[in-house]
């Protein structure tokens, strides 16, 4: 039976739309530490951004409708977040084509 890697280390980048949308979902076999996240406003406005924590049937909100500034960015996490598998992150925008997520994350393999 092949090993799971101890340590991954990931980027993920996702344009964000007004459709909720999954950026990352945490591996079988693996806890996730995202170590990291930045919304940026590449719009020619204002934009809103809702992100989530989602586990199972529960979700909870990161940020709700918080404003990201045009040409200016948003940091939705003031530390760092654990996804035990099968956890992930979902976020949607208040407009398309306006914002842009990018998340650092650690996998680290379950013993």
């Amino acid at each position: 039976m092949a090993q799971l890697a101890l340590n991954n280390f990931k980027t993920v980048t996702v344009g964000v739309t007004t459709t909720v949308q999954t950026a990352y979902t945490a591996p079988t076999g693996y806890t996730s530490i995202v170590l990291y996240a930045h919304i940026t406003n590449v719009g020619a406005s204002d934009a809103t951004v809702t992100m989530f924590h989602k586990r199972s049937s529960t979700s909870t909100e990161l940020i709700k409708s918080g404003t990201v500034p045009v040409n200016d960015a948003f940091i939705p996490l003031d530390g760092k977040l654990v996804l035990e598998t099968s956890d992930s992150i979902t976020i949607s925008a208040g407009s398309n084509n306006s914002l842009k997520l990018i998340l650092s994350i650690l996998e680290t393999a379950n013993a």
